[in-house]
């Protein structure tokens, strides 16, 4: 089998940029491979995207979500596909990199997450004891960084 990721290169490098994750998501993404975003954000753009609809990273590049937005809604990809663009897709498992996405969909791999992840902000049986949500008093805080380090 180490002959497929090299196969599977050869095709998808050439014609869709494929960074070889592992975890393929062209058919979500209009065809257009999410890692080639420098940041490699695999749900969306980040909030950087400049006006014009090109990368803050590299200004010379159009903003790989703004791509795959516009070819989701091709004629050309198929309406089951354009329905998964906004999909919440699980983080990349490094360790698939270099792998063929082919095995990995078909032995189920790629769909495998890592431990606590459930496409939720947090693992539900973990009990939040404080938000990130607006603070009133500033004193009202446990000590934290801000009393460990004052400012000057």
């Amino acid at each position: 089998m180490r002959l497929l990721p090299v196969v599977e290169h050869a095709v998808k490098g050439r014609v869709w940029d494929c960074r070889m994750c592992g975890q393929c998501v062209l058919h979500a993404t209009g065809m257009t491979c999410p890692m080639t975003c420098p940041k490699t954000l695999r749900n969306g753009p980040c909030g950087g995207v400049r006006e014009d609809g090109h990368c803050e990273v590299k200004p010379e590049m159009e903003c790989v979500w703004t791509v795959a937005e516009r070819r989701s809604r091709s004629a050309f990809n198929p309406t089951s596909w354009e329905r998964e663009f906004d999909h919440l897709r699980p983080p990349v498992d490094n360790q698939l990199r270099g792998s063929a996405s082919w095995t990995n969909l078909f032995t189920g791999r790629d769909r495998q997450t890592p431990l606590g992840w459930n496409g939720a902000t947090y693992a539900p049986d973990i009990e939040v004891e404080s938000s990130l949500g607006e603070v009133d008093d500033i004193d009202s805080l446990d000590t934290g960084f801000h009393e460990r380090n004052p400012l000057p």
